[in-house]
Order: C-alpha cells, then structure tokens, then sequence
C-alpha cells in the first residue's frame, strides 16, 4: 500500500498540506475521475485525480474552479484546498454525510433552495455553448463505433430541439450541470450540499432541472413540486415545454458522453455499448412524446 500511496499522493503535497498525506482508500462513484481519501494532519481530504479524456470530454478545468471557489464562499460545496495549475488534480474537504434522495416534499424544496442559491452564485467567464459542447463530443467520437449510425439519426432528431433552445435563450446564471445521484450530499451541519463542478458554466437554469429530473428519476408529481418550489410560483406550459426540451438535450448530452468515453478505449466500448443503445432508445420514444405532460 505504501508504494501505491507514493504513486497517488502529488509530489507537490507540501503546498496545501503541512504534514504528508496518506491514502485511506480510494472512492467509489467517478465515471471517470479517480478519487482517493486521505488522511493530513488530522484532515480528511479528498484528492480527485483528473481523467485523461478530460479534453475530450471538452472539461474546462479553469472554469470548474472559478465556479467552485464562489461556491465555496458561499458554503454551498465541499471547501475547496488546492486546485493544482496544471489541473491534474484538485483537492477538498472530504463531506460526511449521505446522498440526497426524493423521499418527500421536504427533500425536494430543500433541492430547490440549493438549485435558487446555486444559480444566484456570482458569473464566472465561461459559457455552456451547446452547439460548441456537442461538437467537441462528435470530434472526440471514433467513426468506428457500433453505434455511429444510431448516433448520426439521433443528432437530426436534436438539431431543431437545439435550436430552439437557442432561440428562446433566456437569462444566464451561473449553473452546476451535473446534479446527478452522487453528487448531492445531505450533511449533518451544512445541509444539502453539491459536489464535482467540473461541468459547471454558464448557462439556463432549467438545463439544472433537466439533469436532476432525469439522473433521480423524479415522478411527475415530483417534478411539479421541485418546480414550483424553485420558481415559486405557478408552473406554466411554457416552463414545462421548456423542460421537456432541456431533458432531451441532457439525455443526447449524456448518450454523446458515454460513445466520447468508449471512444477512449476498447475496454470502455465494450462496458458501454449496451448502455448507448438503452439511452438512444429511450431517447426516441421520449421525443415522440408531445412538448410536455398532461396534468
């Protein structure tokens, strides 16, 4: 363990921590990151070695720490230690607690709070460009993939949702992007609390409401609450039509995502391919639907 401890802690551990640290065991949950727990100088940290693919992945590194940094003034994160220059690796205070479920309506305005006080943040200098987001992914796409083709129908079928949104832009506010189920950490002293802002830009706040919806399977009933709750007032068509359609660019994002990963290696094809095509068929069926629910 030691020798692989000497591997994993930075040679450079001396500028945020006073004594040298030890890994207590690596973290389970990243897709692609590598997470370890360490014990310094009577602190629990968190080292999150930063994925080899981030490039690919279009990570903007300098933009997740801008954004964590007003989060953390704000005391909406895990606090943040050191973000190494070269953004190979970041690390925080490691969060006791729990991950945040849907269990009642109190759950939900508490996600609300968190979604209202995120999207108040301070603006930071980059931009959730979709057009640019989905374009980094296809180039970053192997023509040779098995799924290329259900991909190339997909794109046709998302390029007008695209646009739309384009089009009715609205405000943009500082957002995480990527609220999904290990993400939102309920803490004893803190409350709920978000973590990994590696995709955080900005961008329409409803793209946040898509990715929470879709990553914690939130019924219908529990979407109005969480809706009404965040915009505190009443839901109207034109804010569930608005939804439907950042649910569907978040499903391609996220289809996109896993073909820019099995792309990487020959490894990760074989772990994704199943999950591409269950994600691409879910995805057409749910764009059949009309522009939003019936309530």
């Amino acid at each position: 363990m030691k020798a692989e401890a000497s591997c994993i802690i930075p040679a450079d551990w001396h500028l945020w921590s006073e004594t040298r640290p030890s890994v207590i065991r690596p973290l389970a949950g990243g897709l692609t990151n590598q997470s370890y727990l360490l014990s310094a100088g009577g602190r629990r940290l968190v080292l999150r070695k930063n994925s080899p693919i981030s490039a690919a992945l279009d990570l903007d590194r300098a933009a997740e720490v801008a954004a964590l940094r007003q989060a953390d003034r704000a005391g909406l994160c895990a606090p943040l230690v050191y973000s190494d220059p070269d953004h190979q690796y970041l690390v925080t205070e490691y969060l006791e607690g729990a991950p945040w479920r849907a269990q009642g309506p109190a759950d939900l305005q508490a996600l609300a709070q968190l979604l209202r006080r995120i999207h108040a943040l301070p603006a930071i200098g980059v931009r959730l460009d979709l057009a640019e987001k989905v374009g980094a992914y296809w180039n970053a796409i192997d023509e040779g993939l098995e799924n290329y083709r259900t991909l190339a129908v997909l794109e046709k079928q998302c390029r007008q949702k695209l646009a739309d949104l384009a089009a009715s832009a609205r405000r943009d506010c500082l957002c995480h992007n990527d609220l999904s189920t290990g993400n939102l950490i309920v803490t004893g002293d803190a409350g709920l609390l978000a973590i990994d802002w590696e995709y955080a830009a900005m961008g329409d706040p409803f793209y946040d409401l898509a990715v929470v919806i879709e990553d914690h399977c939130l019924n219908l009933a529990e979407q109005k609450v969480l809706l009404e709750e965040y915009l505190d007032e009443f839901v109207s068509h034109l804010d569930w039509q608005r939804l439907y359609r950042w649910r569907i660019i978040y499903k391609y994002l996220c289809i996109l995502w896993y073909s820019v990963k099995s792309s990487s290696s020959v490894e990760f094809q074989k772990e994704n391919q199943q999950e591409i095509m269950n994600r691409a068929s879910e995805l057409v069926n749910f764009c059949s639907v009309n522009d939003c629910p019936k309530l």
